[in-house]
C-alpha cells in the first residue's frame, strides 16, 4: 500500500509553476555543452568565433539562464523536502522523517546514476540524492544555522578560482559525446561519482534556504510574505544580469578574452550572483501566483503540470540529447549552432509540457514520481493499514 500524493486541485501553485518554467531553463543550460567548437575551440561551453545572431544568444544564456536556473530548482528542492517534513514529521517523529528522506535520497542516487550512465552525464538527481543523505540531518537545525550555513557555503561559491564551468575551455569528452558503447560504460560512471560528491557542495546553500522558506511558507502563502517576494525578485534577478556582463560579453565576443586573474574572479561572481537569481526567479514565480489568485489560465494548467512532473520531463529532455547529439546516433554537435540547439532545447522543453498537459487531463502521474513514492512512503502505507486494521479489529 503506497500513501496517495496530494490532489493536484489542493497544491499550491507557485512550487509547481516554478518548476515547469525553470525547466525550459535547464534545457537551455544543459544543451550548448554539446557543441564542439570545431574550428576555434570552446569557452564557457560555447563555441567561440560565433556569428552575430549565435552571439546574441550566447549573451541571454549566460546572462539569464546559465547558474540560475539550477539554484532555483536546488531552492525548490530544500522547499519540498520541508513540506514532507511537515506533513510527515508529526506522525513519524524525528528518526521516522530521516528514514523517508534517506528513501528518497536513495531512489534518486540510483535514478541518477542510471541517468548519466545511459542518457546523460550531467545528471543532477544523484548530486540531490547524496545532498538529501546529509541534508535529512539539518531539518531538525534552527532558522538561524540553516542561513548561517548557507551563507557559508555562498562565501565558498563565490571564492576566487577557474573551476567554474563559465570560463572552462574543455570542450564536450568522451563522457559527453560517446564515440561507441564501451566509452558510455566506461568514462561515464566516472563523471557521475565526480558530480555527485562535488554537486551538494554547489547545492548547498539554496536547498538550505529552501528549507528554512519552506518551513514559513513562503510560495505557498505568497500573500503574507508579498514584500520579501518582491525585494528578492528585484535584488537577485537585478545581481544575477549585472553579475554576468564581464563572462557574458567575452563569451559573446564582444570583448577580448582576459587572463587568467580576470577569469577567476568572473567566474566565482558569474555562479555567486547566479545564486542570487535562482531566488529571484523563484520568488518572481511566486508573485506571478499571487497575481493568479484563484484563476488557473490554461498556460498554468500546463506548467503546473509539468512541474508535477518535473522528473519525468527533466528526464524526458535527456533522452532528445542522446539521440540528437550522440556519435553513433544522430552526430549533431558539429552541425547545429548556438541559436539552432536553443531552438531544439525550448521544443524539446514544449514537447514535455504538452504531455505533462495530457497525462494531467487524463488523470496521470508522471512514471518516476510513481517511482519514489513507492519506494519512499511504502513502508508508512502498510504502517497506516496495519495500524487501520488493529483499529478496526478493535472496535
Amino acid at each position: 500500500m503506497t500513501v496517495a500524493p496530494t490532489p493536484p486541485e489542493q497544491r499550491s501553485l507557485a512550487p509547481d509553476l516554478a518548476r515547469g518554467a525553470m525547466l525550459l531553463f535547464i534545457a537551455l543550460a544543459n544543451s550548448h555543452y554539446f557543441l564542439r567548437g570545431d574550428t576555434a575551440g570552446v569557452l564557457g561551453g560555447y563555441p567561440r568565433d560565433v556569428g552575430p545572431v549565435d552571439a546574441a544568444v550566447v549573451w541571454a544564456v549566460t546572462t539569464f539562464v546559465d547558474g540560475r536556473a539550477f539554484p532555483m530548482f536546488g531552492l525548490l528542492f530544500g522547499y519540498g523536502v520541508a513540506q514532507v517534513v511537515a506533513r510527515w514529521g508529526p506522525q513519524l517523529g524525528p528518526r521516522g522523517t530521516r528514514r523517508l528522506l534517506w528513501r528518497r535520497s536513495l531512489v534518486l542516487v540510483a535514478v541518477g546514476f542510471l541517468h548519466a550512465v545511459l542518457l546523460f552525464p550531467g545528471d543532477i538527481l544523484t548530486a540531490y540524492g547524496v545532498l538529501l543523505l546529509v541534508g535529512a540531518w539539518t531539518v531538525r537545525w534552527h532558522d538561524r544555522w540553516l542561513l548561517v550555513v548557507a551563507a557559508l557555503f555562498f562565501a565558498m561559491l563565490s571564492l576566487p578560482g577557474l573551476d567554474s564551468y563559465t570560463v572552462s575551455e574543455l570542450g564536450p569528452d568522451a563522457s559527453m559525446l560517446p564515440p561507441d558503447l564501451l566509452a558510455v560504460l566506461t568514462e561515464r560512471p566516472v563523471v557521475s561519482g565526480y558530480v555527485a560528491l562535488l554537486g551538494p557542495v554547489g547545492f548547498a546553500c539554496p536547498f538550505l534556504v529552501g528549507l528554512w522558506a519552506g518551513r514559513r511558507r513562503v510560495l505557498q502563502e505568497p500573500a503574507e510574505h508579498r514584500r520579501l517576494l518582491v525585494v528578492t525578485a528585484v535584488v537577485g534577478i537585478a545581481a544575477a544580469v549585472a553579475g554576468a556582463q564581464p563572462i557574458a560579453v567575452v563569451l559573446a565576443g564582444w570583448a577580448g578574452v582576459p587572463g587568467d586573474d580576470v577569469l577567476e574572479l568572473v567566474g566565482p561572481l558569474h555562479d555567486a550572483t547566479g545564486v542570487l537569481g535562482g531566488f529571484g526567479y523563484a520568488a518572481l514565480v511566486g508573485l506571478v501566483a499571487l497575481r493568479l489568485g484563484d484563476r488557473r489560465p490554461r498556460w498554468a494548467q500546463a506548467l503546473a503540470a509539468t512541474g508535477q512532473r518535473s522528473m519525468t520531463c527533466y528526464l524526458g529532455q535527456s533522452v532528445v540529447w542522446a539521440v540528437a547529439f550522440t556519435p553513433f546516433l544522430l552526430d549533431l554537435s558539429g552541425t547545429l549552432t548556438v541559436t539552432s540547439t536553443a531552438v531544439l532545447a525550448t521544443a524539446a522543453w514544449l514537447a514535455t509540457v504538452v504531455l505533462a498537459d495530457r497525462m494531467a487531463r487524463a488523470g496521470r502521474r508522471g512514471p518516476f514520481e510513481v517511482l519514489v513514492r513507492r519506494v519512499a512512503y511504502s513502508r508508512i502505507g502498510t504502517r497506516t493499514a496495519r495500524s487501520e486494521a488493529t483499529s478496526a479489529a478493535r472496535s
